[in-house]
């Protein structure tokens, strides 16, 4: 199991974005979305664009897994909703400090919730 956790960190800390799969709260269908992310050890977070109000967001509020498949590298992992402000804080700036202040600015509008995944 460790190997296989290796493999995809190796293979997340090259990219920028994932596709994250989750459950459809309502239709009950599975949804990919292209994500920002970030790894720390077997931590993912992950920062809803729009906060609280995000689909995906309320979506795993209901069904808390959450897929990846990124060109091969696969796991799966239980969102952990995180509403402390902060670790919100923290949260945003570890985005900051991998994707910059000002894009995190240009693109995240509401800064409420986080997430974070824990290898299932």
């Amino acid at each position: 199991m460790p190997a296989r956790n290796d493999a995809l960190k190796d293979r997340l800390s090259r990219y920028r974005e994932i596709t994250i799969t989750v459950t459809g709260r309502k239709s009950g269908r599975t949804i990919s979305i292209p994500v920002w992310f970030v790894l720390e050890d077997d931590r993912l977070y992950l920062l809803p664009v729009q906060g609280s109000d995000t689909q995906w967001y309320k979506n795993v509020l209901k069904n808390p897994r959450i897929g990846i498949n990124e060109r091969g590298a696969e796991a799966e992992f239980q969102a952990v909703p995180v509403t402390d402000a902060t670790q919100v804080s923290s949260v945003v700036e570890k985005f900051r400090d991998k994707y910059g202040a000002n894009d995190v600015k240009k693109y995240y509008s509401k800064f409420d919730v986080a997430v974070l995944g824990q290898v299932r």
